[in-house]
């Protein structure tokens, strides 16, 4: 059978820059006060020592006090319940939380308060965990740090390039490049049209806008999707507006004028809800408003609460399965363990998923004559292929390609906004595959 990769998302890689602008837009909005009812740090049994693992989270940076906690609170969940259940071989998960505050210097901070203790061979003696997980860092200065302790870091989100630069980083969505202390490949990275591809075979959609600041990180985002789009054989109309006094109804009307079927943007989340809001003003309807997995979250209606037109033209693409597709049952396993939060969000769904990767990880281990250490976890995922957390992603692997694919063929997950019933799934992310070139980029 071939495989189905998971989607590309250069969306996800190249947003690095982008999010220096967004101030809410990116994953859930969940604050402490959610988890303070359960606790992660479980006490041991008897004559057991507990199993530590560490997720360093931009909880508090430039961007938004709550802008990258979605996969730090899914990985808790996960770990919350494990504890539960028992725990892995007999042992209780301890979940040791950093704040590196969005900035390198906090980085590596945490990453030395979480790698360094007093066994350096595997990390279950002292303080020292024995690997992170979902690690969602707005600036990973610690990356090199991490991979030279040989510590591995699972499920982390590529908000920049480090899991495509070094070894022993196993970003959600995977890697085929070398991984040898160089970005990508000879500094490019590539990213597939998978999604530009998607509207054009399934809704007929020919003309595109792309909405951008006039913002260094904003335009050089809004030029990547151009590129893809102008690949994918589209007209492409490109907006730009004042970062300081942005001027939306004039984008909008225009938008209305040149008849595009697809708006894509480099923008936050409150420039997103002030584009929509002119958009319904001037009459501006579209087939799709796309945006990524960072604002799939179930505080749409807030967001965008005075556009509801647009609101309902929203479109998601990712590389998991919806966080509402509740008839699954492991999404249903996830929103169960997650029912008292406030929100929910895709990000939440894929530190879940993280979690449950090191729990294989580390529950492959417990058996052998080294039991769960740094290395045995580290070959469990350096072996890794065609991973999916139990359904909950795409296919993922770590391969180490030589030279970067011309064309792969990449899957993605759909879906789109509804009110009265969430983000509604489109087709079945497994069979929602297109044979697409990978275009290059400079992270």
């Amino acid at each position: 059978m071939r495989r189905r990769p998971r989607a590309a998302e250069p969306a996800v890689a190249a947003v690095a820059g982008l999010l220096l602008l967004l101030s809410t837009a990116c994953g859930s909005r969940l604050p402490e006060s959610d988890f303070e009812h359960r606790g992660t740090r479980s006490t041991p049994s008897a004559g057991t020592t507990p199993l530590r693992v560490g997720i360093i989270t931009s909880a508090t940076s430039p961007v938004g006090a709550t802008a990258f906690t979605g996969p730090r609170d899914g990985a808790r969940a996960w770990f919350e319940r494990l504890n539960a259940r028992g725990g892995i071989d007999g042992r209780q998960v301890e979940v040791r939380l950093c704040d590196d505050g969005g900035s390198g210097v906090g980085n590596n901070e945490c990453v030395h308060k979480l790698i360094d203790g007093t066994d350096e061979t595997d990390g279950t003696d002292g303080n020292a965990v024995v690997a992170l997980v979902a690690t969602t860092a707005l600036d990973y200065a610690g990356a090199a740090l991490v991979a030279r302790a040989r510590v591995p870091d699972i499920g982390g989100q590529p908000i920049g390039a480090a899991y495509d630069t070094y070894p022993h980083l196993y970003g959600i969505y995977g890697s085929l490049a070398p991984r040898n202390g160089t970005p990508g490949w000879d500094g490019r990275l590539y990213g597939g049209t998978e999604v530009y591809r998607y509207f054009a075979r399934e809704h007929g959609a020919r003309t595109a806008a792309v909405v951008s600041y006039n913002q260094a990180a904003s335009a050089a985002y809004a030029r990547l999707v151009a590129r893809g789009l102008k690949a994918e054989g589209y007209d492409v109309v490109t907006e730009e507006v004042d970062f300081a006094l942005p001027n939306f109804r004039a984008v909008a009307a225009d938008l209305k004028e040149q008849g595009a079927d697809l708006v894509f943007d480099a923008l936050d989340t409150h420039g997103n809800a002030q584009l929509c809001e002119a958009m319904d003003e001037v009459g501006a309807e579209v087939t799709a408003k796309v945006t990524n997995v960072q604002n799939w979250t179930s505080t749409v209606p807030e967001d965008y609460k005075d556009s509801p037109r647009c609101r309902n033209a929203l479109w998601a693409t990712g590389s998991s399965r919806n966080y509402e597709d509740t008839g699954q049952a492991a999404v249903r396993e996830f929103r169960d363990a997650t029912e008292g939060l406030k929100t929910h969000s895709q990000w939440q769904l894929e530190g879940w998923a993280a979690a449950k990767w090191f729990t294989d990880a580390a529950e492959s281990c417990a058996g052998t004559r080294t039991g769960i250490t740094r290395a045995c976890v580290d070959g469990y995922m350096n072996r890794s292929e065609d991973h999916t957390a139990g359904g909950l992603l795409l296919p993922v692997s770590f391969e180490r390609l030589a030279e970067p694919p011309a064309t792969r063929r990449t899957c993605l997950s759909v879906a789109r906004w509804q009110d009265g019933k969430g983000w509604v799934s489109q087709g079945d992310m497994d069979s929602t595959c297109f044979e697409v070139p990978q275009l290059s980029y400079r992270p």
